[in-house]
Order: structure tokens, then C-alpha cells, then sequence
């Protein structure tokens, strides 16, 4: 049974949220489709401008993507924080970016105060919309779907119904999210080795750009690690680059190996840091769709996130309770 958005974002536990859409089509989203031999690999490079507009206007920043043949991964951060901070001028300036405007909106920004209270009625909507992942998705998706229908010469259906949102409830939970997210394509055997995986966030924050080929300026950067931005306002992932990249690179090497729980004697730091075990690591950061889980964290905080869904039985999980026991 499908589960209302509004239950599976829950801002008051988490900010974090892993998301993935699929494409439909035979011809995949970015793939190579060998009964045209037809190549689409260029949309890759859509989806990853689009992703980075939408991160500048939204205040929602991107921890971590993959772009695949059929399907994208994005880890989230929503920064409802930083929305509530913005000015009406400046809710109004984002909104306008992507949306169609309103016209007693503009009267009131103008000085017009006869229009107030209709006009903040529209900014609290507006401001609201700037923070809801439903939106970032719904503006992605539509926006890809469209351009894609337009070089296929054809309508319908382009993605698989509703995008899969994942809350990330504790700090294991977004460094297993992101370390799989950034793996992707090393699992895939589309490539060897980290500095190769292009459109990844891991190659973009090694290169400066999601591949070769790409000359375009990033609106927004990557969400940033532990002391590497001085901003105040941007929120900041719970460990170092250095810690980060320390750990994809051996979980990588882990990956090539193509046996979980065979591992080597040597462990990164982050890892002892979070109490966490290598071979129960390698299991979630390289399996963790096929785990089936709804919510990924902690016992504590998995109860705790049921608990604000209202909903009394709670699955049982024995492959959840070992991993973050």
C-alpha cells in the first residue's frame, strides 16, 4: 500500500532523505538502446544542471546523486531553516525562477498594502513549496519528462508513477545512503574506480564537474562537509571530506571484491567512529534497496518515526535490528 508523502517526511526527526525515480521507457532515461542504437547518455547531463537549478532556488541541498540508465538517486537535506529566513521579496524571487508569478503578489511587493493579507496567504504557500521535497521532485521529473517527450516526438508516461523517498533518521543512516548513492556505478561495473564514476556526486566533488565533457557553470554547489564552508546559513554533512572519502575508497575496493563480509583487516576510522561493523557495512551500503527499508536508522529512531505516522504495528525488521543494533 503506497504511503501519503506527508507521512514519510517527517522534518521534526530527519532533514535527510534518500530519493530515487525510474524511468519507464525501453529506451531508459540516459542509456544506450541497442534496438535504435540510439544513445541517450546526454540526458544525463539534463538531469544534473536541473538538480543543481533547483537546489539554488529550493532551500533543499544535495548531499549525494548518481544518475543511472533508468533510474537517479539524490540525497537530500531540506533547510526549512533557511526558508523561514527568507524575505518576502526573496520567496518571491525563487518562486519566480521556476513558477508563474501572481499579480497581487506584485502589488504588495510594490508597496501596495490593500492586497496584504491575500498576497502573504500566496507568499506563505510559496515559501512553504520552497522546502517540500514533493516540489523539488515534481519540478525535476516533469521538467526531464517533457524534454525527453519532445526529442522522442511522443507523449505519455515517462517515469515509473511516483518517486521512492527514503528518511535517513540517524547519522549511519546518511553515510550508508551516500556511500551506496556514490557506488552505483562501481556496482554496476560501469566503471572501476571512484575517480571514474561519472555523474556522481563523488566525481563531481573530485573534479569540479559531473563529467568530462561538461563546461557548465554549477549554480549551487554540493552540500559541504565539516569544515569546509564558512557560510553559517548552509547546513553541513557530520564528517569530514577527508573521513568521507577515506571510506568510499575502501568501500569500493570491498565492491570490486563482489563478496560482502570478505573484508580487509584494515578499517576506516569513520567506521570504528560510529561503532560500526565492516562486514555489516558492506552488506547495507552495497544491498540497501533490496533490504526493503521504508526508513533506515537507528531502533530508536525507526520507532520514533512510526510513532509520528501514527501507525501502531511496526514491521519487523531482523536484518534492521543487526545493522544498527
Amino acid at each position: 500500500m503506497t504511503i501519503a508523502r506527508a507521512q514519510l517526511i517527517q522534518l521534526a526527526l530527519t532533514q535527510y532523505y534518500h530519493c530515487i525515480s525510474r524511468c519507464v521507457r525501453r529506451a531508459f532515461l540516459c542509456g544506450y538502446d541497442h534496438a535504435t542504437q540510439t544513445s541517450f547518455d546526454h540526458r544525463k547531463l539534463w538531469l544534473v544542471e536541473r538538480i543543481h537549478l533547483l537546489s539554488s532556488v529550493f532551500t533543499i541541498d544535495v548531499a549525494a546523486y548518481a544518475i543511472m540508465s533508468n533510474h537517479y538517486h539524490l540525497v537530500l537535506n531540506v533547510n526549512q531553516t533557511a526558508a523561514k529566513k527568507l524575505t518576502d521579496h526573496e520567496v518571491a524571487e525563487r518562486w519566480l525562477m521556476l513558477f508563474k508569478g501572481n499579480k497581487l503578489v506584485d502589488r504588495y511587493l510594490a508597496g501596495d498594502e490593500s492586497v496584504a493579507e491575500t498576497a502573504q496567504v500566496t507568499l506563505a504557500k510559496w515559501r512553504a513549496r520552497l522546502f517540500d521535497i514533493s516540489w523539488f521532485m515534481r519540478s525535476l521529473n516533469e521538467y526531464i519528462a517533457k524534454k525527453a517527450n519532445e526529442e522522442d516526438d511522443c507523449t505519455g508516461r515517462f517515469w515509473e508513477g511516483r518517486f521512492k523517498s527514503q528518511p535517513l533518521l540517524d547519522e549511519k543512516a546518511l553515510l550508508a545512503a551516500m556511500t551506496y548513492v556514490d557506488l552505483n556505478p562501481i556496482r554496476a561495473k560501469l566503471c572501476k574506480s571512484i575517480p571514474d564514476s561519472e555523474f556522481t556526486s563523488a566525481y563531481e566533488r573530485l573534479h569540479g564537474k559531473p563529467c568530462r565533457e561538461s563546461n557548465a557553470h554549477t549554480l549551487k554547489p554540493l552540500m559541504s562537509f565539516i569544515g569546509d564552508s564558512d557560510d553559517q546559513d548552509r547546513d553541513a554533512l557530520p564528517f569530514t571530506r577527508r573521513q568521507y572519502f577515506q571510506l568510499l575508497d575502501w568501500s569500493s575496493r570491498q565492491s570490486a571484491r563482489g563478496k560482502t563480509g570478505v573484508v580487509d583487516d584494515y578499517q576506516p576510522p569513520l567506521l570504528d567512529q560510529l561503532s560500526f561493523n565492516a562486514s555489516d557495512w558492506c552488506l547495507l551500503c552495497y544491498s540497501l534497496e533490496k533490504l526493503g527499508l521504508s526508513a533506515m536508522g537507528s531502533l530508536d529512531r525507526i520507532e520514533q518515526f512510526y510513532k509520528a505516522r501514527g501507525i501502531k504495528r511496526r514491521p519487523q525488521n531482523s536484518d534492521l535490528a543487526k545493522l544498527f543494533a
